[in-house]
Formats: C-alpha cells, structure tokens, sequence
C-alpha cells in the first residue's frame, strides 16, 4: 500500500481539497476555501497545513461567530452543494462559533468546524484556556458543540482522520440531515505525523441524489389532491435547495393551486406569478393565511412548519383539513399527521404535474385567489409609498429598496422586524433573491452572511438591512469584506432600539420595556434617546458611508452605491412605531398569568382567548 506522511493537520487539508459533489450531472468542488482565526491551538497545525497549500484559499476574519454565518451563507446561496471551512482556535475561539454551529443546524445547512482542542497526551495539564472536570479527563469546551452539531468528533490519534474525515462528508452532503459538522483537534495531534494511505487523497465525487416517492403514496396523494375543494402549496427552504422553483411553477399554472412561502421557502415563485399568494403564518398575507384557515388540503414542499409557518399551530382551521408533506428528510414529512411523501421536492413536482394533467382547481377558488392577490398589490404600494417629512417607515425603506435593485440583487437580513415585513412587502424576482437567516433568529447574521452570498456569486449586487441593534452586536465583517474586495451595500435601519421586541412588549402590555437605547434617568433606562454615529463607525472599518433622512435621499445613495466597487453603509433614521401590521394571524408568545399591571392583565386575557384556536393534527 503506498502512503504520504503527513501532518494530521495537513492530511486533512489534503482531504478537503480532493472532495467533490455532483448532482444532475454538474459536478463542482465541495469546499471553497477555509476562514479563520489563528492561535496557539491552531497556528502551527492546521495554520501550517493551510500555509503550504495555497491552492486551498485561506480567509482571515474578525469574529469567529461571523465566519460561520458567513460559511452557512454561502452554502445556503449554493443551494448546500458547497460550504466553506471554519478554523479557531482552543478555547473562547472555538466557543465563539457554538452560536455560529446552531444556527447552521437549525437552518439545515452545511458547514465544516475544525476548532482546536487541548492536549490528546495530556501529560502538560492543565493548558491556558483549559476547563478543568473533576468527573472526567476526556471534557473540554468543545464537548459543548455535540448537541448543536449533526457529526462531532475529537480526533485523539492522527490515524483517526482516515474514518472521522468520511464520515463527516457523509453528513455534510446528505440533503436530509446536513448541518454543522464539527471535529474538535487537540493541538498536538494537528502536528502529529503519520503514514496515510494515499488512496485518501484521490479525488472523490459525492453524488447528491432526488429520491423519488414511494408510489403507494404518490397515488394516495394524487387522489386526496383529486378530491379536494380548497388546496393550498406551502412552498419552503426545500424547493429552493432541490431547486424546484420552475417546477413548482409549472405545477402551480397548470393546476391552479394557489401557493403560499415560507420565509425559507420565499422566492420559490416570482412574485406577480398567477398563483402566488406570498407570504405564509405569522409574517403573511391576508390572502395566505384565509387559504390556509379553509384549506381542506395543504400540500407542503420542503418546509418544517415552524410556529411562524403554522401560527403557533391556529393557521390551519378546516375541520377536515388533511396534510401532504413532500420533504427528504422524514423528521418532516411526518410532521401534523400528514401523508409523508419522502422525497426531493422537484421530482415530486415532476411526477405529480404528469399525473394531474387535466385537472384543476374550480374556477371561483382560483378567481377568489386572484382577487385577494390583487388586493396585497394595492396595500404593498401602500406601505411603500414615501412620506414628506422624516423619520421615514421602515416599509418606505424597503419599497425603496426593492425599486433600485435589480432582478438578480439579493436581499440579505436576518433578526428583528424586517424579516417580517420583508417576507410580507419584498417582492421577489428570483429563486435566490432573498436571503433569510430566520430558523435561528441571529443578530449579527447579516453582515457576516452577506460576505458569504457574495463570495458565492461575486456577479449579484448584495444588499444587506440590519437594524442598529444587530449592527452593533457584530460589524466587524466590513474589514473582511473591505479586505477581499468584495462590494457589500449595507443599510443601517436607525430606529433607537429593538423595534420588534418593542412591538412585542407592547402587546404583552409592558410598554416596551428594556428595547430603546436611552440613557438611565432615576434608576430607569427612561431617559433621552442616545445617538450614535453609525456612518463614522462604518468609515472606521474601512467602508464609504452616507447619512440620509427622506425617501428620496435613500433613493441617490442607494444609486450611487449601485455603481461604486467599494462596500458603502447607507443610513437611515426610522420611525420606531410606525410598524407594517399582521394580517390574519397570530403567535404564541406566553404572557405573564398574574400581574399587578392592568395591560399585563389585559394582553393575558386578550392571549388567553387567542390560545383557543390552537390544534393538534393527530
């Protein structure tokens, strides 16, 4: 057997670079480089393999929970068939990215960790950034990843690559359960040499399959969307992965059945498509969630009916209403007692519209459907239209947005209320056009994953809306950006707080208590508004930045930023209450049962009466 004797540091980089995935008969490399942040837990082992290997490009970044989004960005942009690597150090480097780790499980999306760990030999214990288990020698603070990541691992002898390494590609490109991937490397061992066999370096072409439905349940779900009266699509996160958008657009036209997106799933149709409804749950339309609330069928493509989907389970009223859920994963397509059709997404379309052909919705439910997508026409003008006099709504800003970027722009935002009111107002003009960070709710997502959408697809203009608040908690990934001369268009929505927690509050009736930036006065954070400079401490990082008050103002910015190549900051001052409302929905968010307030009292009783309408699908 012929070997190479490596480092296990540089055995792995070796790996990596000779991995592959193909599906549909395009086949591109799995990993696109590695971002980092070097210590003494990583410098001289994976550093070191990194550094003499420079066709395996090395990224430096500023936050360790950054380059994760930014990873779990990228590999979202490219529809989990690439990822990027993520390297730190021991210690608080490596514990920096367990928010990083979990938002990319949650959202179901590919990233490769590759934090150091403390000693294998053990004999120097206890080492800087040790923690010390009086229970166990074997515990570190990367035993804290196990329960956020799909694959962990700690690689305790340098021969334990050539099976941990496998494995961890059988995770990271598996459709249905891919996630963060992570495997812990104690410092020693990365610089530990051994006789690897040379067939682990050949290159290797994973191939991402379309499972196809059984066809005992593909009849069955051919005959339930025969017999029902008022079918509705819930289009998710897994028509865009699988790639089904014009399938699912064909399906849609052909037999009428109107189709409602959720915040992942968002983009799946264009939006002035015949049977598009927009946006579902919580965040939705009017005309989403009356389709939803008398659906006799709900057909779901690629989504896990999450609280904001299902409006914390009331979204869905019919007292027959039946579920047929198309999902790889079975986690999900088991999900409100549905008929489970496991299965990708876009050969269930396929085999479905070939089934169906001369079958379609009756001709009032269809017209109805476009009544009520006519009607979220007029209101989406509405709430885009531009005020006289500052501080504009944050809507105005979206409208305008949306009118200055192009049809292969991408949107990028993350926590707070704008998901919300992007996923009712953002109108959508391709599959990959809008970029949601929402399974996971993370403030800081937005900068860092707006990195990763441009490193994707340097070709498509990247706007990123972040609030100050998720601004302030991590900025520092306009330096990286700046750094590799990759153009962001970041706009800072001022509005003096947490807009929406502040919204929450007050309707939980405590006033929105704790979520405005004010200086303390008589022991209370009542005091006046505190005004930070968002355009200097853009300009400090390396950015062109521009403060602006009215519509218009935004409107120029936003158009010379379209033709600088350098990342430029926009901000804008917005009304904190003036707030895009809900439409015929409501979420579950438990109000305290006993209070001395009388608006507490109030919410409960108002909550209490809501709660009501919640259901099992049994």
């Amino acid at each position: 057997m012929t070997t190479r004797r490596l480092t296990a540091a540089q055995a792995i980089v070796a790996f990596l670079k000779q991995q592959y995935v193909e599906r549909d008969g395009r086949r591109q490399a799995f990993f696109g480089g590695c971002f980092g942040i070097f210590g003494h837990g990583n410098v001289a082992g994976i550093g070191q393999a990194l550094q003499q290997n420079r066709d395996f490009p090395y990224y430096l970044c500023r936050n360790e929970q950054g380059m994760v989004h930014t990873a779990a960005a990228y590999a979202k942009m490219n529809n989990r068939l690439r990822t990027l690597v993520c390297t730190t150090s021991i210690g608080p480097g490596a514990t920096n990215m367990i928010t990083g780790a979990a938002m990319a499980t949650v959202n179901r999306l590919p990233v490769l960790l590759l934090p150091g760990d403390i000693f294998a030999r053990r004999n120097v214990a206890p080492v800087l950034q040790q923690l010390e288990s009086p229970a166990s020698q074997d515990v570190s603070v990367n035993d804290c990843f196990q329960p956020v990541s799909r694959y962990w691992d700690r690689i305790n002898r340098p021969e334990q690559v050539v099976t941990a390494l496998p494995e961890a590609m059988r995770v990271l490109t598996s459709q249905a359960e891919t996630g963060a991937v992570t495997l812990a490397l104690p410092q020693d061992v990365q610089a530990e040499a051994f006789d690897y066999p040379e067939e682990l370096f050949e290159e290797r072409t994973w191939l991402v399959q379309r499972p196809r439905g059984d066809a005992e349940t593909l009849r069955r779900a051919i005959e339930w969307i025969r017999a029902s009266r008022r079918p509705l699509i819930v289009a998710g996160g897994g028509v865009l992965y699988s790639e089904a958008h014009e399938a699912l657009s064909r399906f849609a036209a052909q037999t009428g059945i109107p189709v409602a997106e959720t915040q992942a799933g968002k983009g799946s149709l264009c939006w002035d498509h015949g049977q598009a409804l927009g946006a579902m749950g919580v965040t939705g339309t009017p005309g989403a969630n009356i389709f939803a609330r008398e659906a006799d069928l709900v057909v779901g493509f690629g989504t896990r009916f999450s609280d904001f989907t299902t409006a914390s389970k009331t979204a869905f009223q019919n007292p027959g209403v039946r579920f047929i859920n198309v999902n790889v994963a079975e986690l999900d397509a088991y999900k409100h007692a549905a008929l489970p059709v496991v299965a990708d997404a876009r050969a269930t379309l396929e085999d479905l519209a070939r089934e169906l052909r001369g079958w379609r919705v009756e001709q009032d439910y269809a017209r109805r459907a476009g009544e009520f997508r006519a009607e979220w026409d007029r209101e989406v003008d509405r709430i885009h239209g531009l005020r006289q006099e500052p501080p504009i709504a944050q809507g105005e800003v979206i409208g305008v947005l949306n009118r200055v970027s192009g049809p292969r722009d991408v949107i990028v935002c993350a926590a707070g209320s704008m998901p919300g009111d992007l996923h009712k107002l953002w109108r959508t003009r391709d599959p990959k056009g809008y970029h949601m960070e929402y399974g996971f709710s993370t403030m800081g997502y937005e900068i860092a994953g707006g990195l990763g959408v441009k490193l994707a697809d340097p070709s498509r203009e990247v706007y990123v809306m972040v609030g100050d608040g998720s601004y302030l908690m991590m900025a520092q990934e306009i330096v990286t950006a700046v750094q590799e001369g990759l153009k962001l268009t970041i706009v800072i929505v001022d509005n003096h707080g947490f807009s929406s927690i502040g919204g929450l509050s007050q309707a939980c009736g405590s006033g929105g208590f704790g979520t405005e930036y004010r200086y303390r006065r008589n022991g209370g954070l009542d005091g006046d508004v505190i005004r930070l400079d968002f355009a200097a401490n853009a300009v400090s990082l390396g950015a062109y930045a521009v403060r602006v008050q009215t519509g218009q103002q935004l409107e120029e910015a936003l158009q010379e930023a379209r033709g600088s190549d350098k990342t430029t900051v926009v901000v804008v001052e917005t009304d904190l209450n003036a707030r895009v409302p809900g439409y015929e929905s409501w979420w579950d968010v438990a109000i305290a049962e006993v209070s001395s307030m009388e608006t507490v009292q109030a919410a409960r009783s108002a909550y209490e009466e809501a709660k009501k309408k919640e259901r099992y699908y049994l």
